[in-house]
């Protein structure tokens, strides 16, 4: 892996020639993929955790036995993986490429990659996507940041009877039509937690704070009315209106960034997200923030050992509502 240099951002890199230097064969994808699941070098079942396990002869069906609950597993073995025909090799190519790509990586771009069908690589990232899934209760201690963002395309260039059913609606141009993420930025830990919600009201958004922040903790905000009122914590805000973006210490420049990064990946890499999976591509952005300043390396092991325990079936996927919720298997 490559070094700090100087000048340069202090996460260590790993570049495509060493990442394919790492994972030559299969057997070696396979070596690193158990390094991680199994890090104490104790393989153990991930059905019953039992450790009395032995290897089976020709890997048929799969390559270990536990003695403990009677049954076969492998290193996919209870995690989103663990039905998937793909390499492993494959796999850590992929989990690279999501994580290396700051706009991330489209299904089209995946499948020209490594070399699978678009609706493979679409199910291979919504799977990498369950490692993101957010799980973490604790409280932010503050101080946070604030803010919400509406997701969809251009009134312009919804399809005429998208546009028609709006305006029968009433819904006015602006955030009509679109779906709303609300996003807090942790400014001491630098973390971020975002959730798709259906209205932006003051319980919704008091709500989604009095879940994420430390009671009592100063909270930074926008004029926005909703917020208005918001009791148990130091409230302050900024007035976007008046072109007032930061007056001291108050201002939501943090999570705004953050929302940049997110309609860039949206307009450049995606295209179109449905709101029926747009939690997954939230989660996956707001995960990745979280452990940008670790060297690549670092990071997909990270991301690879999140999957232990996770399920993700593809008929779940196209009949759920599209959220990641992190359900153990």
């Amino acid at each position: 892996m490559t070094g700090k240099a100087p000048g340069k951002a202090h996460r260590e890199g790993l570049t495509l020639v060493e990442l394919m230097d790492m994972f030559p064969t299969e057997e070696a994808a396979t070596a690193w993929f158990e390094s991680v699941m199994w890090p104490d070098g104790e393989r153990h079942c991930p059905k019953c955790g039992c450790t009395e396990t032995s290897e089976v002869p020709n890997a048929n069906p799969m390559p270990y036995w536990c003695k403990g609950c009677r049954s076969y597993f492998s290193v996919r073995t209870g995690t989103p993986i663990a039905r998937s025909n793909v390499p492993l090799r494959k796999w850590a190519i992929a989990i690279y490429l999501c994580l290396t790509n700051l706009k991330s990586v489209s299904s089209m771009k995946l499948k020209r990659d490594i070399g699978v069908s678009q609706p493979t690589a679409w199910f291979m990232l919504h799977r990498i996507r369950e490692a993101w899934a957010e799980e973490d209760d604790d409280q932010f201690d503050g101080p946070v940041e604030v803010d919400e963002v509406y997701m969809g395309g251009l009134r312009e260039n919804m399809p005429l009877s998208k546009r028609k059913a709006l305006k029968e609606a009433g819904a006015g141009r602006g955030p009509a039509g679109k779906t709303v993420v609300v996003g807090v930025k942790d400014r001491d830990s630098n973390e971020i937690r975002a959730e798709v919600v259906e209205r932006t009201d003051g319980a919704t958004l008091k709500g989604f704070i009095r879940e994420h922040v430390e009671p009592g903790a100063t909270v930074y905000t926008d004029e926005y009315a909703p917020y208005k009122g918001l009791s148990g914590f130091r409230h302050e805000s900024v007035n976007h209106k008046v072109s007032e973006y930061v007056r001291g210490m108050a201002h939501t420049n943090g999570i705004e960034s953050f929302w940049a990064m997110l309609k860039r990946a949206h307009d450049g890499t995606f295209h179109k997200i449905s709101p029926k999976h747009l939690q997954r591509y939230v989660s996956e952005f707001a995960g990745k923030h979280n452990i940008r300043d670790s060297g690549t390396l670092a990071q997909m092991r990270d991301t690879v050992a999140r999957l232990v325990g996770r399920n993700l079936l593809y008929r779940d996927l196209i009949a759920d509502n599209g959220r990641s919720s992190g359900a153990r298997s």
